[in-house]
């Protein structure tokens, strides 16, 4: 039997992306779970979201749009969504995300444990790490996917079990409130890595910053308030995480030292072969190293949004 959900997808002013996001969603590739209904909370829109959303609606009967003439904030969105979701499972996805063909698939079938109570998915920044910004959005995501591997510490998309009504309107960390509620209750939190959604980090330092202090104080306040702290709040943890990312960069330094070195002392020895003993290697040694190929390396394809 499938599994059937409701999506909440939250927007303000997503005219770039929510046509996108939505193609994405009703072209999901599905065996074990099926997207009964896609709310769209369209919270202050000032730009074309609310028209590009009824268009699908008349194209597909599943999509639906609720409008907030005010902004309200991503917690009140979702208090709406949930008094309007029909399903046990309700999944929700930021609106300038676009998950993966499989993504919702691949979220959702965890919850034919009955023991699960929230899944999460991978994010994956777009962002061409070309300059500093994109790179610590990369970096900083890479970390976080650690993370999530020994202790989950979900959002941008987030499937939960509707065990509660609402939010408190002063939660500003929905998906860390969710959560909270889930684990209070006695059920698991899973982390899926192979439901991917993809997103842009940041482009300049400014925003980086912006971002970054907002989910600081959101999740202090949550500590504060609530006396739940993600995982990410253990410092411990995060340090022996970044640890290890620093070893890796530290093993890269070391290793294109090393392959200089190597390169300069080869080049060295074959200018001596074909100058000194006129050697230009016709037949030469084989490198029986080589010989061996177990398997066939599979193409690394770049996330596209």
């Amino acid at each position: 039997m499938s599994i059937p959900c409701s999506v909440g997808i939250t927007a303000h002013n997503e005219a770039k992306n929510i046509g996108k996001l939505l193609d994405a969603m009703l072209a999901q590739e599905l065996e074990q779970v099926e997207i009964s209904e896609i709310i769209v909370v369209a919270s202050g829109c000032t730009d074309d979201t609310c028209d590009i959303v009824r268009g699908y609606e008349q194209r597909d009967p599943r999509v639906k749009l609720l409008e907030q003439v005010n902004r309200e904030g991503k917690t009140s969105a979702i208090n709406l969504f949930l008094q309007n979701a029909s399903q046990d499972i309700c999944v929700v996805e930021s609106g300038d995300t676009i998950p993966g063909q499989t993504t919702l698939e691949n979220l959702v079938k965890l919850f034919a444990d009955p023991k699960v109570g929230m899944t999460g998915a991978q994010k994956i920044p777009t962002n061409v790490p070309d300059h500093i910004v994109g790179y610590m959005s990369h970096l900083r995501l890479q970390m976080e996917h650690e993370l999530c591997l020994e202790i989950p510490r979900l959002g941008e998309l987030i499937a939960f079990r509707k065990v509660f009504t609402h939010l408190p309107p002063d939660v500003a960390m929905d998906e860390a409130f969710v959560e909270a509620l889930v684990i209070r209750r006695g059920l698991e939190v899973k982390y899926a890595p192979d439901a991917v959604v993809y997103n842009t980090g940041p482009e300049t330092l400014r925003e980086f910053i912006m971002q970054r202090r907002r989910n600081y104080a959101g999740h202090l306040h949550l500590v504060r308030k609530y006396g739940y702290k993600v995982s990410s709040m253990d410092n411990l943890r995060v340090s022996r995480i970044a640890w290890e990312e620093a070893w890796k960069a530290v093993r890269l330094i070391y290793t294109l030292v090393t392959l200089a070195l190597v390169e300069w002392f080869a080049r060295l020895l074959g200018t001596y072969d074909y100058f000194v003993r006129g050697r230009k290697h016709e037949v030469w040694n084989i490198a029986w190293t080589t010989k061996q190929v177990e398997r066939q390396p599979e193409p690394v394809k770049p996330p596209t949004k």
